[in-house]
């Protein structure tokens, strides 16, 4: 998976003194990592010093992460005190984060709250979501509803209680609703471009120092499947 955004196709969803929001590609790393891969931050800083003729270093925060073959916003801090406290808005739950998916198997219910207990697993970077606790594991839950049904498909849309790795790819595993392409968590196969049919498409938060109402909406990954829903 090598695909890496360059400020030519950066897409910019929102962008002020403070904040900047951008599209998340499949394949894009939001931080460095031992890939070496160059990422998303890095692009950003780049776009932010050619757009304003910035001297020296460009100052970045990494706020949040998506997973690499996941798609959708992802929010920088471009001063320290936004940092400072969109780190904050983000660990005490204070944003609402809503997810766009696509399930090979429709889920039992057209709506439901699901609640699991997650447990990782370092050695192969997955999560496994149990009914009962377990030692070391953590609650999660979520939201879901069926917003549309495809011939071969179902796009679900999913709200956040909880913030845990690989939350909802490991939870829609469990109900027998892997997402398409997510071959780690059961899906058949995988998708042509190596990500999965998951989208972090909706961001609200009250702006950090302006104190705005801010909703931030991304657009679907351009394939036949987003394009259907």
């Amino acid at each position: 998976m090598k695909t890496i955004s360059t400020k030519e196709n950066l897409q910019v969803l929102y962008e002020d003194n403070h904040i900047i929001a951008v599209n998340k590609r499949v394949g894009d790393i939001v931080q460095g990592d031992k890939t070496g891969d160059k990422p998303l931050s890095d692009v950003v800083k780049e776009y932010i010093k050619g757009k304003y003729n910035k001297p020296g270093e460009v100052f970045l925060g990494v706020v949040h992460r998506l997973d690499r073959p996941t798609t959708g916003i992802v929010v920088f801090a471009r001063t320290s005190k936004a940092l400072t406290r969109l780190n904050e808005l983000f660990k005490n739950r204070e944003t609402q984060k809503t997810y766009w998916a696509v399930v090979k198997n429709k889920p039992p219910q057209n709506s439901a709250t699901l609640t699991h207990y997650l447990k990782r697993n370092e050695k192969s970077n997955t999560s496994k979501a149990h009914v009962n606790e377990v030692p070391d594991s953590k609650i999660a839950k979520l939201d879901y509803k069926v917003i549309k049904e495809l011939d071969s498909y179902t796009a679900l849309e999913i709200n956040l209680h909880t913030g845990r790795h690989h939350q909802i790819r490991a939870q829609l595993s469990a109900i027998g609703s892997p997402i398409k392409g997510d071959l780690k968590y059961g899906a058949s196969r995988s998708n042509p471009d190596g990500g999965i049919h998951l989208h972090a498409r909706r961001l609200f938060f009250i702006h950090p120092v302006s104190k705005e109402a801010i909703t931030i909406i991304a657009p679907v990954p351009d394939d036949k499947v987003w394009s259907a829903i």
